[in-house]
């Protein structure tokens, strides 16, 4: 989507790499505990689309703030939705999750395709969770408010 020029929302520098997720989906939280297992030098930072950092995020971005049907990853003052947003994150995974991010040579209408498969039955075959997704005293730190 390109780099934005109005300033981040407070709390966000322009070097965060952010990650806002969509909490009541049980593969996102899924998805954002394996971030937590698999990152372990904490670059990515985390965010509930819901929450208040996560709705200034979307804002910020042009993004629908009550529609939420793609995860998405601020890196460096860029958003990126998608395929294109999970696959940035893999980059700062341990090995060998980083060697997803060379799915990114892959054609776009491909991944996304395949993207939407899933976020479109993401509920259905995973659930939604009945209670929010709680940080642990070691992980609170990943976590923007």
């Amino acid at each position: 989507m390109g780099a934005n020029v109005r300033p981040l929302p407070e709390g966000v520098g322009a070097a965060d790499r952010v990650v806002i997720f969509d909490a009541e989906c049980k593969l996102c939280n899924g998805w954002v505990k394996f971030i937590v297992a698999h990152d372990p030098h904490e670059r990515l930072r985390l965010t509930s689309l819901r929450s208040a950092t996560g709705q200034a995020l979307l804002r910020w971005s042009g993004l629908p703030t009550q529609q939420f049907d793609t995860i998405v990853f601020v890196e460096q003052g860029r958003v990126f939705t998608r395929s294109e947003a999970v696959l940035r994150m893999a980059r700062y995974l341990a090995w060998p999750w980083a060697a997803l991010a060379w799915c990114l040579v892959l054609p776009r209408p491909l991944r996304d395709w395949m993207y939407d498969i899933v976020a479109r039955h993401r509920y259905r075959w995973f659930g939604k969770e009945t209670t929010c997704l709680v940080p642990t005293r070691e992980t609170v730190r990943r976590f923007l408010p």
